[in-house]
């Protein structure tokens, strides 16, 4: 069940940090809305007084952690993938071939095949 949950979450993780940036971003918004601009008139940011800072925090730890966070190691393990299967020279590839696997164990199942190509085209096992 759990490897499940974790092949969905590795298949969407650029939509779903996408998702939680923007989400995040709002939540954030609007609690600090609450301190800074009494609220902006929004009567549901107004109605919930005291419960503003645990929705501040939250909408942080969403924006930050969830968002941000899961956005930018999703990219930056696809670029270095990426340039990495460009190479046509099998030591090059080789030097960095278990940095290369252990990124894409993180990445969708297509950067996964595209390793598999690689290795089957350089004839690394």
């Amino acid at each position: 069940m759990s490897g499940k949950i974790t092949s969905f979450l590795r298949e969407y993780v650029f939509g779903l940090s996408i998702i939680f940036t923007i989400l995040g971003f709002v939540i954030l918004f609007l609690s600090i809305s609450y301190y800074a601009f009494d609220g902006l008139g929004i009567d549901f940011v107004n109605n919930l007084e005291d419960w503003n800072l645990y929705i501040l925090i939250f909408g942080f730890v969403v924006f930050a952690w969830f968002g941000v966070y899961y956005l930018y190691s999703f990219l930056t393990n696809r670029k270095f993938v990426l340039e990495e299967l460009e190479t046509n020279k099998r030591s090059e590839f080789l030097k960095k071939h278990s940095q290369v696997k252990m990124k894409v164990k993180h990445l969708p199942s297509k950067y996964q095949k595209m390793l598999k190509d690689k290795e089957k085209e350089l004839k690394i096992k």
